[in-house]
């Protein structure tokens, strides 16, 4: 027989999230994966990056919320990636409903034979792009006979925040090895054991699967969610720029990871060990675990200033930060908020947030650029009769025929050359001049000079949320 036929690899990556461990620099509109945490790139981007290093991969697949679909495809063109398909979730639904309509979705384009699917999520840091690479060649071989490939991470603590696999006895190469169970986050007892041991290893989330096989594992193992899925993505609103699933369909989808749908009960599962360096970065104390240390054990970031401190992560994203003679400390200051917290507690944040998210505070919904096809705007100010936005339209764009019913805005241009239609009228404006744009009147700002726009927009109003609008 001759050698099987080298599939080539989609990557499917997965970037949902609810944006609530790292608040206040995340929130729901720009969760951590969208985040500059590490350096001059986000995660989701460093994810990107690292597939250009795989042979036969192709165009990517995300999977991401509704609300993020603009800074998805601003940061895809950052990194020069002008091609890949988007497919948009309206609602959360863990994991196993994205990779169902992943495949489907390979399925219908003709791509199911042919198509391996590398499952990325985006909040994972990978220091050793060769060994990633490496894992990747050895589970296609693997798979090409049909098998569902995890990659596994050796630990190097007991950990009791991360899922374990098992494997059938002792290895010490990098081969595939078959799967013997899965422990799902031990206690600390457990978690020790598991170290000392040789064959358990933390489930990273990243695996290798061809889509023919996954439909049909789907298929035997939850086929109600196999049907949801298909009906979500037929229905979807398809265009040039994204596929938004339909949402009473995809509503219906079951709320359940892909290890618990299928991985868990399949009989074709095994695992390839990963040294690459891995990190999830799900919290605040793992940034600092990850993170350039000073001499006593602080890691800085922004405008910082400390004095006999030790062991502690320090954040500032605008604001002049002084810390004076505190240990074992996390504290983030960004626009909407300023967390102080023990290492110890981080994992408690996610409760906290949604308090905050039950009250409908301001604070743990937005902060930063929020993006959209026309380019970004960031919140200045707020109180509650106002709100202050610095707009940027890119060259050419223009935000839609809108009006709204409850608020006015203030337009001043501060650089570049602005057509505004406000009523039956369009004119233009330049750097230092201004308009008013009354409620309930129609209007749009368009980009006709050659650089970015940039406008202060200050709202007044008795209602000033985003769902203040009309668009025609």
């Amino acid at each position: 027989m001759g050698k099987p036929k080298s599939l080539r690899i989609v990557p499917v990556i997965l970037s949902g999230g609810s944006g609530t461990r790292l608040w206040p620099l995340s929130h729901s509109m720009q969760p951590k994966q969208f985040i500059n945490l590490m350096g001059e790139t986000s995660l989701f981007q460093e994810t990107l990056e690292r597939l250009r290093h795989i042979p036969d991969v192709t165009d990517p697949v995300v999977v991401c919320n509704e609300d993020h679909r603009f800074v998805v495809t601003e940061q895809m063109q950052e990194i020069g990636i002008h091609h890949g398909t988007i497919i948009t979730e309206p609602v959360a639904r863990n994991t196993a409903p994205a990779i169902a309509v992943a495949a489907t979705y390979l399925e219908s384009d003709g791509e199911s034979e042919q198509s391996l699917m590398l499952v990325l999520p985006t909040d994972h840091l990978i220091h050793d792009i060769r060994e990633f690479v490496s894992a990747v060649n050895v589970a296609r071989n693997a798979e090409n006979s049909g098998r569902l490939v995890l990659f596994g991470i050796r630990p190097d603590r007991p950990s009791t925040g991360y899922g374990y696999i098992k494997v059938v006895g002792r290895h010490a190469n990098m081969d595939a090895i078959p799967v013997e169970r899965f422990v799902e986050k031990p206690n600390r007892s457990a978690a020790e054991s598991y170290l000392l041991a040789d064959n358990y290893f933390w489930n990273s989330g990243m695996f290798l699967i061809s889509s023919k096989v996954c439909l049909n594992e789907l298929d035997q193992l939850s086929p109600t969610l196999r049907v949801q899925a298909r009906n979500a993505l037929d229905h979807a609103e398809k265009n040039s720029d994204f596929i938004r699933l339909e949402s009473d369909r995809y509503a219906q989808c079951e709320n359940i990871s892909f290890d618990s749908a299928v991985v868990e009960h399949s009989d074709r599962v095994s695992m390839v060990p990963m040294e690459a360096g891995w990190s999830d970065i799900g919290s605040w104390s793992s940034l600092w675990d990850v993170g350039k240390k000073d001499e006593a054990g602080n890691v800085l970031y922004g405008n910082v200033c400390l004095e006999n401190v030790k062991n502690s992560y320090v954040h500032s994203e605008n604001n002049q930060v002084i810390v004076i003679g505190v240990d074992e400390l996390v504290i983030a200051e960004a626009h909407n908020g300023l967390l102080v917290t023990s290492k110890n507690y981080d994992q408690d944040i996610s409760r906290i947030v949604a308090q905050l998210q039950e009250s409908q505070r301001f604070e743990a919904q937005r902060h930063g650029k929020e993006f959209r096809k026309w380019g970004y705007f960031v919140c200045l100010d707020r109180s509650h009769r106002f709100q202050v936005k610095r707009i940027t339209v890119k060259h050419g764009e223009s935000t839609s025929l809108q009006k709204h019913r409850y608020r006015s805005e203030h337009w001043v241009v501060v650089s570049g050359i602005a057509e505004v239609t406000c009523g039956d009228e369009t004119f233009t404006l330049l750097e230092n001049e201004s308009t008013f744009i009354p409620a309930d009147e129609k209007h749009r700002l368009r980009n006709i000079g050659q650089m970015p726009l940039e406008v202060i927009e200050v709202q007044f109003g008795s209602y000033l949320g985003e769902d203040d609008i009309q668009r025609f």
